[in-house]
């Protein structure tokens, strides 16, 4: 449905609003809907996309649901696996759609939340303000947040990065490999997303491999308890109210054939990190030490690949088209800054969907829910904890 035909009166007091109709957004609604809320009338589900996907709807060409970690199903509907050619991107935004449509959720799109406040900031019962970019507002007893993280990519400030005159580029809007066709690349980053974009861009661009310390490949099996493991690590984070790990420090890189090939053949081979940016590249800096510094769970299985840690001496310089930037991305929550849930750098959580600080706004796919099926694992928590809430 689309947004600017379904303009609610801000006098409407809704159970439940969800922010964001991605993974853990869509599993949200499901729970609510199966235990007796009905979407349009009892609760909204409030989405910034022009259409079904999430951030999937943005990704890169050439990513494949093969080539990706995978996306879990959501409950009550299976995804049909298509061949491994279909861009992930068509593949989910027909998935959720028809999520949307099987369970008759009524996404209100597109609604781009600018800010959610208290009705009463000395009233932790009052209701809650849902205001959007365009003018609109809703209020709400609950709000359950699930913008992920897309909406905001992190680059680090780095001297001189403003005087740059070629093209900085971030994971978040890199499409294909032709559209570097010819350049010299440096590449920024040592998670899975760099790995991959270093590989598909060999022949095509000139590319050199920057990361602050030695890419973190590791022999563990990324199985089941694997996963397991690597949230229980994130969980113990984000529930002290620190704020999550990047995915590399808690993964790794796996030492797959195509990986190590890539190193052999020295495209996976980090030169170390700049700390200077000039107008047409930058400038090297004293390399880090040689040693793996990961911090999740498989510490004991991690390994130093010599090959892949050649740092340039301090004081290099190299000259590049195009700085691309595979540094991550921060959660979206600055719409919820009203809300005062962060204590220090963090908000401290009592549960893996519920902040400390205030219940009435319910984190869905925050911190070690932040995946595919943490997702729809936090989506059902917060269902069921958003009804229990409603129900005092």
């Amino acid at each position: 449905m689309d947004g600017n035909a379904n303009i609610v009166d801000v006098a409407t007091m809704f159970e439940a609003i969800i922010i964001g109709a991605g993974q853990a957004g869509l599993a949200a609604a499901h729970e609510l809907t199966r235990r007796g809320l009905v979407p349009g009338r009892d609760f909204l589900v409030l989405d910034s996309n022009e259409g079904p996907g999430g951030a999937w709807r943005h990704r890169w060409d050439s990513l494949t649901l093969g080539r990706a970690h995978g996306i879990a199903d959501l409950p009550g509907l299976t995804l049909d696996r298509p061949e491994g050619s279909v861009p992930a991107s068509t593949v989910v935004a027909g998935y959720y759609g028809s999520y949307e449509e099987k369970f008759s959720l009524k996404v209100v799109r597109p609604v781009r939340v600018t800010r959610v406040e208290p009705t009463d900031p000395q009233d932790r019962t009052s209701p809650l303000r849902v205001s959007s970019e365009d003018g609109r507002s809703w209020l709400t007893r609950i709000v359950l947040n699930a913008t992920g993280t897309w909406t905001n990519p992190y680059v680090p400030f780095i001297p001189g990065i403003g005087s740059f005159t070629g093209r900085q580029l971030h994971t978040a809007n890199y499409r294909r490999a032709r559209d570097l066709s010819g350049q010299r690349v440096l590449v920024v980053g040592g998670g899975l997303s760099a790995v991959q974009f270093l590989l598909e861009l060999e022949g095509t661009a000139e590319t050199t491999w920057a990361t602050r310390r030695p890419p973190n490949f590791t022999e563990g099996q990324f199985d089941g308890g694997w996963g397991l493991a690597v949230e229980r690590a994130v969980r113990e984070r984000t529930f002290s109210g620190r704020q999550p790990a990047s995915v590399v420090r808690t993964t790794g890189i796996p030492m797959i054939e195509p990986y190590m090939d890539g190193v052999a053949r020295g495209i996976l081979v980090s030169r170390g990190m700049f700390d200077r940016i000039t107008p047409d590249g930058v400038i090297f800096g004293t390399p880090a030490p040689p040693r793996a510094q990961g911090l999740g769970p498989s510490d004991a299985t991690r390994l130093a690949v010599p090959e892949s840690w050649r740092p340039f001496p301090a004081g290099t310089e190299l000259k590049a088209d195009t700085i691309f930037w595979n540094t991550g991305f921060r959660a979206a929550l600055r719409h919820l800054a009203p809300m005062r849930l962060r204590r220090g750098r963090g908000i401290p959580l009592v549960d893996e969907v519920t902040p400390a600080v205030d219940p009435r706004v319910l984190l869905v796919g925050y911190g070690s829910t932040a995946s595919t099926i943490g997702a729809t694992r936090a989506g059902r928590l917060a269902g069921r904890t958003a009804v229990k809430l409603l129900r005092r």
